[in-house]
């Protein structure tokens, strides 16, 4: 495995207790993308803050959206499986998604993940007035993405800003989210050398540490309220 390197547990001290769910989308379990997401965990938890890590290959979710689980004019009907992932994320002051770019979107398992989790019940006109919800009003976002190809070369395509707009910028805004972030790691291919790889998982836990430190602070505000 490359970059497998845990973050110190003195790295942080420990702060406030936050609660991080960082959401997996990578088949590989040898995966870059796996190495993201533990080293952003490790980081969180040398905080002395809580992660919660869903590997939704190796959970098996299902990302087929049933017509019953459509928001309409009666109340959609959650399935077990997505009433679960609800629980997981509720209470949470960071989400975080973690997967590769391919043909110039996330996996089908992600998009999936979006329509069935997170559009759970969610109407039309709450996505418009970006009215903030209790599942993920005012959290933080930050996304972890790969490609085989140069960063250099995905913004000449205007496949990264296209990307942000269509799944960062649109899940902020429709759930009321707070700060969004993204970090983008190209060539991430098996040729990929163990000095850019622990490059890249530095930038990982330095993103972990800030998020750390803003839960902090915000912990110590008075919370504005948000709607269930």
């Amino acid at each position: 495995m490359i970059g497998t390197r845990p973050t110190p547990s003195h790295a942080l001290e420990p702060g406030p207790a936050g609660r991080h769910v960082v959401i997996l989308s990578h088949p590989g379990p040898d995966s870059f993308n796996h190495s993201v997401a533990r080293a952003y965990c490790d980081a969180v938890r040398g905080a002395g803050q809580e992660a919660v890590l869903r590997d939704l290959y190796a959970t098996g979710f299902d990302p087929v959206l049933k017509a019953e689980e459509r928001p309409g004019p009666a109340q959609a009907h959650l399935l077990p499986d997505v009433a679960d992932e609800l629980d997981v994320i509720r209470g949470s002051d960071v989400f975080v998604l973690v997967y590769p770019i391919w043909f110039g979107g996330p996996p089908a398992m992600l998009k999936g993940y979006v329509d069935r989790v997170l559009g759970a019940g969610i109407t039309p006109r709450s996505e418009m007035d970006r009215t903030p919800t209790g599942l993920l009003g005012r959290k933080t976002l930050l996304g972890f993405t790969t490609s085989a190809a140069s960063a250099i070369w995905l913004d000449e395509q205007g496949q990264q800003s296209a990307l942000q707009t269509v799944l960062d910028q649109y899940l902020a805004h429709a759930f009321g989210m707070g700060a969004s972030r993204h970090l983008h790691f190209g060539h991430v291919t098996e040729a990929l050398t163990e000095r850019f790889a622990e490059q890249h998982l530095q930038g990982v836990r330095e993103a972990a540490e800030r998020a750390c430190a803003e839960v902090a602070r915000h912990q110590t505000r008075t919370p504005e309220p948000v709607l269930a």
